[in-house]
């Protein structure tokens, strides 16, 4: 249990503490800048993903818009449901799809597994974010979150080498842009503990006393697909 303290007390440290999350307000918006202005890199190759609606190209998955952002969703061929870890981080992001719109934001996820069991869990869920298959391309491989088997225990073959992969997939989240001519760029990717933020579940837990209460044990213990909770 923490100090308890008098009002008087509690409320000079509540506002040393305010400066210092001011500060980070401050670095997380400097490094957001930074991170807009990085470089780009040009997308040339193609990939054809099938959705609800049959075939689609990466440039038909903008939808209209300019920027697309992707998730990548842990869900390797050989499974009949969507990682338990990947479902907690879709819960959070398909009600900010529609916000996202409005934006000139256009948000879906991507997976290995072919489309009728993307679909089947889709149902499930209870999501409604467009969810696409990329079987039938190297777009998982060639944006780093499916491995071959030689590479999945291999130091520096995930998150810009920084780690194993430990598994033939893992998560993470790349951002492409369009151009008005119709180039496509490749803006961003995120892996790992790189994509915390856009878990809002994660954030509300950093507010409470016990955190997110991980410490000693494995990440995302807890973690079971929404409908799997006890009541």
């Amino acid at each position: 249990m923490n100090r308890v303290v008098r009002h008087d007390d509690w409320l000079a440290e509540r506002k040393a503490f305010l400066a210092k999350e001011k500060e980070l307000t401050r670095l997380r918006d400097e490094l957001s800048r930074h991170r807009r202005e990085l470089p780009w890199e040009r997308v040339e190759k193609e990939y054809v993903f099938e959705g609800a609606e049959g075939r689609r190209t990466l440039p038909e998955l903008f939808d209209g818009r300019s920027q697309l952002v992707v998730y990548h969703f842990m869900f390797d061929p050989s499974w009949d449901a969507g990682c338990p870890s990947c479902s907690f981080w879709a819960d959070n992001f398909d009600p900010n799809v529609v916000h996202l719109k409005a934006r000139d934001v256009t948000m879906v996820a991507a997976s290995r597994a072919p489309y009728a069991k993307l679909a089947a869990y889709k149902q499930r869920m209870g999501w409604s974010f467009p969810w696409f298959s990329s079987a039938e391309t190297d777009f998982n491989f060639d944006f780093g979150v499916s491995f071959a088997a030689g590479d999945q225990e291999s130091d520096g073959a995930y998150n810009y080498g920084s780690q194993a992969p430990h598994g033939a997939e893992r998560e993470g989240v790349s951002v492409f842009s369009k151009d008005d001519d119709g180039a496509l760029f490749h803006t961003y990717s995120a892996y790992a503990r790189g994509i915390d933020l856009v878990n809002t579940a994660y954030n509300y837990l950093d507010l409470v006393p016990k955190g997110r209460d991980e410490e000693g044990r494995q990440p995302q213990f807890w973690v079971r697909r929404h409908d799997e909770y006890d009541a």
